[in-house]
């Protein structure tokens, strides 16, 4: 079951990140961020390997800076997940799909 990234925008964000079941990777990016496209494939793999236990949403912060500025966020990319409504984690510029499956092993079902 392949899922797509979410676009959140200011008039869906707090709704979806509210009533998500399961915790939510926000990607905020922008169009011309060179390290933000470089990571779109990547949150793309993992939007659709772990379909069901993790949500990847992207927020672009040129159109909707105001929610960048409720969470700080000031160089991008930034990731941060959101669990239970509440920012859990951040992590700021791209990684590779290893390290960031590390970064979110907690927020992922155990493979046991």
């Amino acid at each position: 079951m392949a899922q797509s990234i979410t676009t959140l925008t200011s008039a869906n964000f707090d709704e979806t990140i509210g009533s998500s079941d399961t915790p939510i990777l926000v990607d905020f990016w922008a169009e011309w961020c060179g390290p933000c496209k470089a990571i779109a494939p990547v949150l793309a793999e993992i939007a659709t390997e772990q379909a069901g236990n993790i949500t990847i949403a992207k927020l672009n912060v040129d159109d909707y800076g105001d929610i960048a500025m409720r969470f700080n966020v000031m160089s991008i990319p930034t990731l941060i997940v959101f669990n239970k409504g509440e920012a859990a984690k951040r992590l700021v510029g791209a990684q590779g799909k290893g390290k960031l499956l590390q970064e979110l092993a907690e927020f992922l079902p155990t493979s046991h």
